[in-house]
């Protein structure tokens, strides 16, 4: 009997042995994955680590360049506004020194037109009709050009100007008539010109000022004045009860000068004006 059940035991007994066996080998797998899981999280920690490591380094490396770049860009732009100051500097003294040059250039071309002068003036002529047998007298001196001693150009007519200014009709005409005598051929003469036709302008002598401002016009045709000229033409003939005359000015002067501030001034004068009297029989 025992016999007979012993190797239904030992039956019974190997599958459940064998299911431990089985049991036992997938929990020491488990525990294998898991210590490997445990190691690669251990390993992504140590990249991340690094890699944020990494990341700082960069980042601070790019803030360092910013930086750099930034204090760079500051100093170029110093360096910029620097040069801008010195080229404004530049620039001024230029014009200072051409400013310079002109009133030399003037006065230069003023003494060699008073030395020419004087020396077309520096001998009196001998009478061609005397006898050849006659002693000659001894030639002499003629008189000494009119000039202002020790005044340049453009002293002179800042002076005149000065007097414009104060309201000095009288002394200013006489001081652009006299940088005139001495200097009519340099670039300011027309303004001379036609700053004495403003003094009598303005001193209400209108026949003055209408002589004036034609000498402008007539002697300086080439002159930047001829537009102003042209203009105080036509409101000083309209002083003088000319308005013919004035209209003719300013006609003139529309036509001459179209793009001039003054042609504009005019245009709204003549539109302003009655229509223009036709002559008799006509």
């Amino acid at each position: 009997m025992l016999a007979a059940i012993l190797p239904l035991v030992l039956l019974a007994a190997g599958p459940a042995a064998a299911q431990s066996r089985r049991e036992m080998q997938m929990m020491a797998d488990i525990r294998m994955l898991q210590e490997q899981t445990q190691q690669l999280q251990q390993q992504l920690q140590a990249a991340l680590d690094g890699l944020a490591a990494q990341l700082k380094a960069i980042s601070s490396r790019v803030d360092e360049q910013a930086a750099a770049t930034r204090r760079s860009f500051a100093d170029q732009k110093l360096a910029v506004d620097q040069f801008g100051t010195d080229l404004r500097v530049v620039r001024e003294r230029i014009d200072e020194s051409n400013v310079r040059i002109t009133s030399l250039s003037q006065e230069v071309e003023a003494l060699r037109l008073a030395m020419s002068d004087l020396r077309t003036a520096a001998l009196v002529p001998v009478d061609p009709n005397a006898p050849p047998s006659d002693v000659q007298a001894p030639l002499t001196p003629a008189p000494p050009i009119t000039m202002a001693p020790g005044m340049s150009p453009q002293r002179l007519f800042n002076t005149a100007l000065a007097d414009f200014t104060a309201g000095q009709w009288t002394l200013c005409i006489e001081g652009f008539n006299t940088y005139l005598k001495s200097f009519s051929r340099t670039d300011a003469a027309d303004d001379a010109q036609w700053y004495i036709g403003d003094c009598y302008y303005s001193d209400g002598k209108f026949a003055e000022a209408i002589d004036a401002y034609n000498r402008v016009i007539v002697s300086y045709p080439k002159g930047d004045r001829v537009p102003d000229a042209y203009y105080k033409l036509g409101l000083a003939l309209t002083s003088q009860k000319q308005a013919d005359r004035a209209r003719e000015a300013w006609e003139t002067l529309v036509r001459e000068f179209p793009d001039s501030d003054m042609a504009r001034l005019a245009k709204q004068r003549l539109d302003s004006m009655p229509p223009a009297t036709k002559p008799p029989g006509r």
